[in-house]
């Protein structure tokens, strides 16, 4: 008999589980050549007896060779090393180098696609990053999500669920944020004018895909979100730019345009303007929607940063007010539950949500029916309400710390106006002094820079005060060197 006692060397100490410790010592025996193909192993009463475990560890081991056609198990009979050895090399069919061809440039015609700045990765945990307005993952819920995603894991119907019907998003999602957008927005909407996306982004992307083509004309502000203007661009449409001011986007500006030209869809940020963080008033969301039903054309409403108001109660979307169904609302859970969290979701008619679905459904099948799931029932159970208003209070209170330290260390060198909400304040820096040196600290990594307006978004959600003083100083170095 092979001495399996001698090549199965079992450290009950390492964090490696014993199934996995015997399973590994095998596969490297048959990789050495040391067990043939077809040599037969002991059963599991017989191995456990030598190697001094439960018997039910060696049955895991088996099940895992097994499942990766390592070993052949044929129920009380024998335990063989399959003749099918899972790393065998594959046959050449081609002699030639191939080792350098993803070397070579793609040399056929192709669309270009215009380059986006990239995020540079953090090159250590000193180094200090100022994000564009992040949740602090420290805070957020994620435990108490990711306890519910496994257990659904488990549970047989549970699985079924979150692999139907995701292209749309899952039903149960979909039926918990009827309830919860008509209580925490206004929104009067039944399932069928829901899609669940991965993300604001995307639904940005399926909006434009079906609304704007060469022939449209769609009206952003300046400054803007810079990657829906990218995704506006894709589609070849005209897209004419309007001033963003201390009352957001100038809606009197797209009246004179709306007076000399067709305009097809019309992008805002009615709540902390990316990057401005500026709210859009009353008397231009009235009259915005005024517009639109005059002038017939889409408002795509991206509400990204809804749920955090600190200094007073949040104004309803336009989308809640009376239209023709000519409001593409996009929100997302991203901001609440980390940046990671790819959940957003569109609110549209019914036609225009079964034509966004069926795109979705080209470039993504669908969503994660688990995580879907287990958002709705953080919803249901009423988790995710007390999360947000536990949040909340901490995110008042660090914009109101960073407030202070930018007085006391920077008062003469930058101006902002504190945001009623959000997470990041704007902030522009004296005309002496060029942006783009906050770059030259390496301690130092901000995630937008404007060059244009001279400015940069401080988020301040994501960073404790000891965080958010480090930061401080760290620019005060720069800026008064």
């Amino acid at each position: 008999m092979f001495p399996f006692q001698h090549i199965i060397i079992l450290d009950k100490k390492s964090k490696t589980s014993l199934y996995r410790q015997i399973a590994i010592s095998i596969i490297n025996e048959i990789r050495t050549g040391t067990l043939k193909a077809g040599t037969h192993l002991p059963g599991t009463r017989e191995l456990s007896k030598t190697l001094g475990v439960h018997r039910k560890t060696v049955i895991a081991a088996y099940d895992e060779l097994s499942a990766q056609d390592w070993i052949v198990v044929v129920p009380r009979k024998h335990v063989t090393v399959s003749k099918q050895i899972p790393t065998l090399k594959a046959k050449k069919w081609n002699q030639k180098d191939a080792t350098l061809s993803y070397q070579n440039t793609f040399d056929l015609p192709l669309q270009n696609t215009e380059d986006i700045t990239q995020d540079q990765p953090i090159q250590s945990a000193s180094e200090i990053f100022i994000d564009d307005g992040y949740p602090d993952i420290r805070l957020s819920p994620i435990d108490e999500l990711l306890k519910i995603y496994r257990s659904y894991t488990t549970r047989k119907y549970a699985v079924k669920n979150a692999i139907v019907g995701t292209t749309q998003g899952t039903l149960k999602l979909r039926e918990e944020l009827v309830g919860y957008l008509s209580k925490t927005r206004g929104l009067n909407i039944t399932t069928d004018n829901l899609l669940i996306t991965h993300g604001a982004q995307m639904s940005i992307y399926l909006a434009s895909q079906i609304v704007l083509d060469k022939d449209a004309t769609v009206i952003i502000g300046n400054p803007d979100y810079p990657i829906a203007d990218k995704t506006f661009e894709r589609t070849k449409a005209l897209i004419i730019e309007v001033p963003v001011d201390e009352n957001g986007l100038d809606i009197y500006a797209i009246e004179k345009i709306c007076r000399k030209k067709k305009i097809n869809a019309v992008y805002v940020i009615p709540h902390h303007h990316y990057p401005t963080t500026v709210t859009l008033s009353v008397e231009r969301r009235m009259k915005l929607l005024e517009l639109s039903n005059q002038y017939s054309f889409t408002i795509i409403e991206d509400d990204y940063d809804y749920d955090y108001h600190y200094s007073s109660s949040p104004y309803l979307p336009i989308a809640s007010g009376s239209h023709n169904g000519n409001i593409i609302y996009i929100g997302s859970f991203s901001k609440v539950l980390g940046p990671s969290i790819r959940i957003g979701f569109m609110v549209a008619p019914k036609n225009f949500i079964e034509q966004c679905t069926m795109l979705r459904e080209v470039i993504d099948y669908g969503g994660d029916g688990y995580m879907q799931n287990a958002l709705a029932e953080l919803i249901k159970n009423g988790d995710l309400s007390r999360y947000l208003k536990k949040t909340k209070k901490s995110y008042h209170q660090r914009r109101d710390y960073l407030d202070a330290l930018l007085k006391k260390h920077l008062g003469n060198h930058v101006t902002y106006a504190v945001p009623d909400g959000g997470m990041a304040i704007w902030i522009k820096i004296n005309p002496i002094f060029s942006v783009i040196n906050l770059k030259s600290l390496p301690q130092l990594h901000i995630k937008r820079i404007h060059e244009q307006e001279n400015a940069f978004r401080f988020g301040f959600a994501s960073m404790n005060e000891k965080e958010l003083e480090e930061a401080v100083l760290c620019l005060r170095e720069v800026l008064m060197c």
